[in-house]
């Protein structure tokens, strides 16, 4: 899987440009606010069809302008793809796979994967629960298309039981409907826990290995799941776990209407982390906050690549900043194996890297 080329027209800073990659590494040189970063933004459009940077097309496009375009020609599942995103300020954005509209964002990452590290997946280690799950969920999706209809279905559901439950109190009649929404949440949060559970397994294994060579044997980073209290089994079958989300749900009935919260469910999910036995959130320092979120990437990719017998495209954003030089060695290393965009400000810092394909960025523009 890989992307050979790009062509932009009025994204972010980038006016007219066609860019063309090797399938190995590529390195995105340049200093801050010249595009590096909008480079990459523009590859995940093409595999997820949202930003994480933008609200709406609109702050996509260059300054001035009303219309903007991202191509990408593509290679994966042996065949040959371009995928189009036409870009129109205050209108529905067209989406197309070799010319034929895309109805759902899953389609785009059907023919391109990536994985994604930035400066802020530190978040993954420092901040709360809700970080590691949408990390979670990103990366299911991208896995396992019953996972994003399940999870868009309890993302409904949770919102139709919330208001229930906030304005019950006014209109006591809303309240009768909550049986419904109750077996709901719980049928689509038992097939959330039967993927997570597998994911956050294959998780552990491979993050496990990555944060251990990349400190040198020195550090052990330990991860697992957590989530309703009542299931005693996450990898039961989703009959099973049904029930015993219900049984959660029954024991929190009373809590949840005297609160106006939905208490009950997997959306308080976490993936709890350790690095030598000791709480990561809480006690880990600056380059093993960094190495442990960088594992948790590394480790996505390996299941990605298990999964669907390809290695997606893996995108690393100011990714040596604050390692000591052997974890930088070690990331240089361990990323062969797919294609890798990385970017960085200094390009002797990649001496440690055995070949790759240099691309100069300045004022919007590829060198």
């Amino acid at each position: 899987m890989r992307i050979n080329s790009l062509t932009l027209q009025n994204f972010r800073n980038y006016g007219e440009q066609r860019a063309e990659f090797s399938p190995e590494v590529n390195v995105v040189v340049g200093e801050n606010a010249q595009g590096k970063t909008n480079l990459l933004e523009a590859i995940l459009l093409l595999s997820r069809g949202k930003s994480e940077r933008a609200r709406t097309d609109r702050e996509l496009l260059r300054f001035g302008q009303e219309q903007g375009l991202l191509r990408g020609e593509i290679f994966s599942r042996e065949r040959d793809f371009v995928v189009e995103l036409q870009l129109r300020a205050g209108k529905r954005r067209k989406t197309q796979i070799n010319q034929v509209p895309v109805r759902r964002a899953g389609e785009l990452s059907g023919v391109l994967g990536t994985v994604f590290f930035c400066p802020e997946d530190l978040s993954l280690i420092r901040a709360g629960a809700a970080e590691r799950r949408r990390f979670m969920d990103q990366a299911l999706c991208q896995l396992r298309p019953r996972y994003a209809a399940a999870l868009a279905e309890y993302n409904r559901v949770y919102e139709h039981k919330t208001r229930i439950l906030r304005d019950g109190a006014e209109h006591p009649s809303l309240l009768e409907t909550l049986p419904e929404f109750n077996t709901r949440m719980a049928l689509a949060g038992a097939v959330l826990i039967h993927y997570r559970a597998r994911f956050c397994a294959r998780l552990a294994e491979y993050a496990a290995a990555a944060h251990r060579e990349c400190s040198g044997g020195r550090e052990t980073l330990a991860l697992r799941y957590e989530t309703v209290k009542t299931v005693t089994d996450p990898f039961a079958e989703t009959g099973a776990l049904t029930e015993q989300l219900l049984a959660h749900q029954r024991a929190h009935a009373q809590a949840e209407l005297a609160s106006r919260l939905c208490l009950s469910g997997p959306h308080k999910d976490d993936v709890a982390a350790g690095i030598n036995g000791e709480n990561a959130r809480q006690f880990s320092s600056q380059g093993q906050t960094r190495t442990a979120a960088l594992a948790f990437k590394l480790a996505e990719r390996d299941i990605y690549q298990e999964i669907m017998g390809q290695t997606p495209v893996l995108l690393l954003d100011d990714v040596l900043s604050e390692l000591d030089v052997h974890r930088q060695e070690f990331v240089l290393n361990r990323i062969c194996g797919g294609q890798v965009f990385i970017t960085c400000c200094e390009e002797d810092r990649l001496d440690a890297l055995a070949a790759g394909k240099v691309l100069r960025v300045s004022q919007g523009r590829i060198e």
